[in-house]
């Protein structure tokens, strides 16, 4: 007799977490800030007031494709009566006692950690954070000012606030850790602050946190618009004291040139091809560990690491290490749940900012292998946690390229998306010309068992910091950022400097930076 054969049991279909929707966040901005939002819109918020001007545009979500709300752009003439307006407030705030200063800091991150999971929900949706990175991100950004707060009078001394407002034109990927810390922190040692809400995502969460910090308040701008548009209030305005940017080396390179000729303090943080080293390695099992942790949001971080350059004796150990480890990287919808009680969905990334991009890799990826390529992996959806029949399109799962070509973007650049790409090289010499492929970084790593060949090797990288086996990051509290090369032009960040680089101090005072007249490390 022939056994019965038992067909699988289909996984349970997933369902939205209540209350968690686009349209519960929204609905509880207008409860939580009604001065800054409305039915159908946002409003910018400038001269002290919340605006409702601007003309706003469409805007969907990476998680679903669904519509989200989007900004409200203003034009050039509007923008430059915001920045006039700003001046005005510095004015005035640069005045306020830093007793004073610090209370109206602390009172607006107490708002803000009352308000972190909406902050985070907001993220979710309007850049595709998984949940545990969104919240990530609003604690970052809460506990790394609240540690300026404690410590700013010694790094003050002898310092005083800029003779203009700081004007803020930041990426997407992290609007609380990088951009709200920022705002805040510049505020903390005495400038009015004006930040550009980004294109590609992130406006409700800005708008509401710049909310909760005007009230108490704080001297803060925050205006939507085109960089066409704005660049010329924001960047080149005689008001503006200070240019702090986090993006593109494209768009990087045009500030550079602004600041550059009108001698304005600038911090201009760019991307570099970001490298992890093999050279003399056996401890495959650290390797296999951190894997997954270097897929977090889809690698869309300025400090993420696209690159393995590795010794190509070593390359079959690396494999067995490396695949294992690629292969368990979950992905999905970040609010999607096969219970209403359960928790959200503990994921490595979601999908990418927006559809476009996603088919942009994805047409790299293809390019790259019809150039000769080798692809090791190449992931699926097809078992990442989504809705029924929802849209996908700005999600891609992992891939992993052997050899990408030199005609390839993939080769020299940073893809920022989930595409890791390998090198094998043979000696020393071709080991740190392929870890310095993109003319600087921000950071780096090799794995080596022998700690003086680290010693030997470290220094001849070019990245602001260089791992000894272990990722490095952008860093919080007193460590200290910045980058080589191409990745970085102005002032270096983090700990003191970022409050150096926001004041001015004594007559003749050098920064450590990259400079058109000079580079100075810390």
């Amino acid at each position: 007799m022939a056994p019965t054969l038992t067909a699988p049991t289909p996984a349970p279909a997933l369902a939205l977490k209540p209350g968690t929707a686009w349209s519960d966040a929204w609905q509880r901005c207008l409860t939580t800030a009604p001065e800054a939002f409305r039915d159908d819109r946002v409003l910018n918020l400038w001269a002290a007031g919340w605006k409702h001007d601007g003309n706003p545009l469409p805007a969907t979500s990476p998680v679903d494709g669904s519509p989200i709300t989007g900004p409200p752009r203003l034009d050039a003439v509007t923008a430059q009566q915001a920045v006039r307006a700003s001046l005005d407030q510095h004015r005035a705030w640069r005045h306020v006692p830093v007793a004073e200063r610090r209370a109206r800091v602390s009172a607006a991150l107490d708002a803000l950690t009352e308000h972190r999971e909406l902050l985070a929900l907001l993220l979710v949706w309007e850049i595709g954070k998984p949940w545990r990175l969104a919240q990530a991100d609003v604690d970052r950004a809460i506990d790394g000012v609240r540690w300026y707060v404690d410590g700013i009078e010694p790094m003050l001394t002898g310092r005083s606030p800029l003779a203009g407002p700081v004007s803020n034109i930041a990426s997407w990927n992290y609007p609380m850790s990088v951009l709200v810390h920022a705002m805040l922190v510049q505020a903390l040692a005495g400038n009015a602050v004006i930040a550009k809400t980004p294109t590609d995502g992130g406006l409700a969460c800005l708008t509401l946190a710049s909310a909760l910090a005007a009230r108490e308040g704080l001297p803060i701008t925050l205006v939507s618009g085109s960089g066409g548009q704005l660049s010329e209030a924001l960047v080149r305005a005689p008001e503006i004291g200070c240019v702090s940017f986090v993006g593109g080396r494209d768009t990087g390179a045009g500030i550079a040139t602004a600041v550059a000729d009108l001698g304005k303090r600038h911090i201009l943080e760019q991307e570099g091809l970001n490298t992890w080293g093999i050279w003399n390695h056996s401890d495959w099992d650290a390797l296999t560990a951190v894997v997954p942790k270097l897929f977090d949001y889809g690698k869309q971080r300025c400090t993420a690491y696209p690159r393995f350059v590795v010794q190509r004796e070593l390359f079959a150990d690396f494999l067995a290490a490396y695949l294992p480890a690629v292969r368990s990287i979950r992905t999905g919808h970040p609010l999607a749940v096969e219970n209403p009680s359960d928790p959200l969905p503990q994921l490595d990334f979601g999908p990418l900012i927006n559809a476009a991009k996603a088919k942009e890799l994805g047409d790299q990826v293809t390019e790259a292998i019809g150039r000769g390529a080798v692809p090791l992996h190449r992931g699926t959806l097809d078992e990442g946690a989504f809705l029924p029949g929802q849209d996908t399109s700005a999600y891609l799962p992992p891939v992993t390229l052997l050899g990408p070509p030199r005609s390839s973007p993939l080769h020299h650049a940073e893809p920022f998306g989930p595409v890791d790409t390998i090198v094998l090289v043979d000696t020393e010499a071709e080991l740190l010309a392929a870890m310095n492929a993109s003319n600087g970084a921000l950071v780096a790593t090799l794995s080596t068992d022998d700690p003086q060949t680290f010693d030997r090797l470290a220094p001849q990288i070019r990245a602001f910091k260089t791992g000894h086996g272990k990722p490095r990051s952008r860093g919080d509290r007193d460590e200290l950022f910045g980058g080589f090369g191409a990745s970085w032009r102005g002032a270096f960040v983090g700990g003191e400097l970022l409050v150096r680089a926001v004041t001015d101090g004594p007559a003749g005072e050098r920064l450590p930076g990259n400079f058109p007249d000079h580079h100075l490390m810390p």
